[in-house]
């Protein structure tokens, strides 16, 4: 029936989960949703007004391919002025999501045959795309032991005359783990010295609790070759917006803008004038949704490593914790689908995120403190029934 690249095609697990744990809420179960990585908060009152104005002022027909000339302008000098790099509109492309900018790059970009390394518990549709463009998936194993980000020798060893593009995600999903400048550094040297692109998902920047967020198209030779993933939904609670772009050179941007016109002809106008108000108008509702999401992180972290048997890092960005669970002598899946069925608890494997997720679990913080309260005390109860 299907073509057979449809064989190579994956998924985001987070959805299925989150579609059994509604099965359960409809006869009658209480579940607390962990498993789902979207902002519990509302989008931002002066997003919202500046959509409805839009739609009333006309914003309701197409517009270019890579965006209307006036958002592009408004995203690259938001760029520029954030990142501290040189760009203008002609380097941004605005897409419906985040994921085109993970979709229409590589296929611009990867041949079949081609190598792109990507971390290894990642987002599992880098791995899903590479796979169905016949691509050659490079996994870049993360470890605990360095707050899960990866050893600059394991990437050197990985890097080869087939490496097309290096994908990293910084604050990163599933951990929470924030590259390092000297990891930056390391990275740039060996994609200017082997001549490989690197897209840097970026979707987090702006939820980081330890210091500042650093790209890696500040680095000497690298902003000819990165192409930068940003968007609205994290950072503004804009998920159902569906409204994401890419940095990118001005080349690459012109052959992703004609992927869209064959894609989707171009994402909805009014959307994005509410974007340009997200970037350029007050920002407290944002800053407030990051303190609370801190807030909430803590009392995570410290709940989990109050329980026997069970550790976990404190991320320093992006609002997911990855415990180790190792000691349960379960698989990771194990330990999804009983939580879930026996304990009303919805979290995700760390296999749904590659095969260097396993021993882990990713709960998503982006629940109130009350329902993270109730999961950590049916969490404590899932580990004294199945310990060992």
């Amino acid at each position: 029936m299907f073509a057979k690249r449809m064989q190579n095609l994956g998924t985001e697990t987070a959805f299925e989960v989150l579609a059994r744990a509604k099965a359960l809420e409809a006869q009658g179960r209480d579940v607390v949703h962990l498993e789902i990585g979207e902002p519990d908060f509302d989008t931002p009152a002066n997003i919202i007004d500046k959509a409805v104005e839009a739609l009333r002022s006309g914003y309701t027909h197409y517009g270019p391919s890579a965006g209307l000339p006036e958002v592009r302008k408004v995203f690259a000098e938001y760029i520029a002025r954030d990142r501290g790099i040189d760009v203008g509109p002609e380097n941004v492309v605005i897409v419906p999501g985040g994921k085109p900018v993970i979709y229409f790059p590589l296929t611009a970009l990867v041949d079949p045959g081609d190598e792109v390394i990507y971390p290894n518990p990642g987002f599992p549709i880098y791995e899903s795309v590479i796979r169905f463009l016949d691509g050659i998936p490079v996994p870049l194993p993360l470890s605990e032991e360095k707050d899960f980000s990866f050893d600059i020798e394991d990437l050197k060893s990985l890097v080869s005359e087939k490496t097309k593009m290096l994908i990293i995600n910084s604050p990163q999903n599933p951990t929470g783990g924030v590259l390092s400048a000297a990891d930056l550094d390391a990275i740039a040297e060996l994609a200017v010295e082997y001549d490989f692109w690197v897209l840097s998902d970026e979707i987090y920047s702006k939820i980081v609790y330890e210091g500042n967020h650093e790209s890696i198209s500040t680095r000497p030779g690298m902003l000819e070759r990165t192409i930068i993933l940003d968007g609205h939904s994290k950072t503004y609670a804009m998920t159902g917006w569906r409204l994401g772009y890419g940095i990118m050179p001005a080349e690459l941007a012109n052959g992703v803008a004609k992927l869209q016109t064959n894609c989707t002809s171009c994402t909805a106008s009014f959307t994005q004038i509410a974007g340009a108000e997200a970037l350029t108008g007050p920002q407290d509702a944002a800053q407030a949704m990051v303190a609370e999401f801190k807030v909430r992180r803590d009392l995570l972290v410290d709940g989990l490593n109050a329980i026997e048997g069970i550790s976990c890092k404190r991320p320093r960005g992006a609002f997911y914790v990855f415990p180790n669970v190792s000691s349960l002598g379960l698989t990771s899946k194990e330990v999804e689908n009983r939580l879930l069925n026996e304990f009303n608890v919805a979290a995700l494997a760390g296999t749904s995120f590659g095969k260097y997720g396993e021993g882990y679990l990713r709960f998503s913080y982006a629940n109130s403190q009350e329902n993270i309260r109730k999961a950590l005390t049916r969490f404590a109860e899932f580990v004294e029934a199945v310990r060992p």
